[in-house]
């Protein structure tokens, strides 16, 4: 037995020195340690022996099944803490990490692409309030308290003077307030109107509105600068067209076509099959106006235009529907880093 003993522990320390995985602590413990090991079946064979070898035999189990349990638990330590030291070591040889950089959403993108082409043709960036009163968004831009004009804009008003603004045109109004001719600028801003939202429309959006005035502007500078505008960001290739329209805040009035690039003009669902998309409203500065801000039309003029931010994104990158604009999927966004 003792023999037995001696050799048993021989091999249980062989194995100990050898235990490196789960697998084989798992082996280890049902070779040695379960009720079905070998240091069980010693205890087993104790039984067989005189009462004189028992009590001595009985102890050299014991300390073989400690040393056993001893040899199995500090390799069970030492396997953990080659796990967690594991995680804090930085192996210098390896390849780093991509670092995953934001990008400009597609309306900041446009907004500052389009605002790029004017100032290379000399506009200056203003800004404006976005609660603003009736007055600027209305009455100052030619529409009456009565003007029929007025219900072509649903609006979310706060108090009876003061209301989110429809347009990005009342900064036009405060310009010429604060600054005598010549005047060149655009004016980017979020724009609010109290609409259903669906695939064309939402009650928040972007417009771009821009502002020339000064001795001799004619219809002829209003249409040189949409036309290379128009070029400029969708490509000099385009037909063009400008068509009568109405705004209470310039007269005479246009509305600007371009030759559908989609298409190549021959006619497709997001030209309507026309083979014209319309991008913007233009117009002369209603002398209405200049009025307002003391402006004498007799020797001064201009031109007024207006770009939606979110129509201009949607021809350019064949996008169908604007709520995939303001609903923040990174399916979405990923496609225009």
């Amino acid at each position: 037995m003792k023999d037995r003993i001696e050799g048993l522990l021989a091999k249980i320390r062989e194995s100990a020195a050898n235990l490196s995985t789960e697998e084989g602590l798992e082996q280890f413990r049902i070779a040695f340690l379960s009720r079905k090991g070998s240091i069980a079946q010693l205890f087993e064979d104790l039984k067989t022996l005189s009462a004189d070898e028992k009590p001595s035999m009985g102890k050299a189990l014991n300390v073989l099944r400690q040393t056993a349990q001893s040899l199995l638990d500090e390799a069970v330590e030492n396997l953990q803490r080659e796990k967690k030291s594991g995680k804090d070591v930085l192996d210098i040889t390896l390849p780093g990490r991509a670092q995953h950089r934001g990008h400009m959403h597609i309306v900041s993108q446009t907004i500052e692409e389009i605002s790029d082409i004017f100032r290379r043709m000399g506009f200056s960036v203003a800004d404006g309030p976005e609660i603003e009163t009736d007055h600027y968004n209305f009455e100052a831009l030619n529409f009456p308290a009565d003007h029929p004009a007025r219900d072509m804009q649903d609006t979310f008003f706060i108090t009876d003077s003061h209301l989110l603004r429809t347009h990005t045109t009342p900064v036009q109004v405060r310009l010429m307030e604060k600054y005598q001719p010549p005047i060149r600028a655009i004016f980017p801003g979020k724009v609010y109107r109290n609409e259903v939202i669906s695939a064309r429309s939402h009650v928040q959006f972007h417009q771009i509105d821009g502002l020339f005035v000064d001795k001799g502007v004619t219809f002829a500078d209003l249409k040189g600068t949409l036309v290379t505008f128009a070029k400029m960001y969708y490509g000099s290739s385009l037909k063009y067209r400008f068509r009568p329209s109405f705004f209470p805040f310039t007269e005479p009035s246009a509305e600007m076509d371009i030759s559908c690039y989609l298409c190549n003009a021959k006619g497709c669902r997001v030209c309507k099959h026309t083979g014209w998309l319309e991008i913007l409203g233009c117009g002369m500065v209603d002398p209405n106006v200049f009025s307002f801000v003391n402006v004498d039309p007799e020797e001064f003029s201009g031109y007024a235009f207006g770009i939606g931010i979110e129509r201009t994104a949607m021809l350019r990158h064949a996008i169908d529907d604007i709520r995939l604009l303001f609903e923040n999927d990174l399916r979405v966004n990923h496609q225009f880093n």
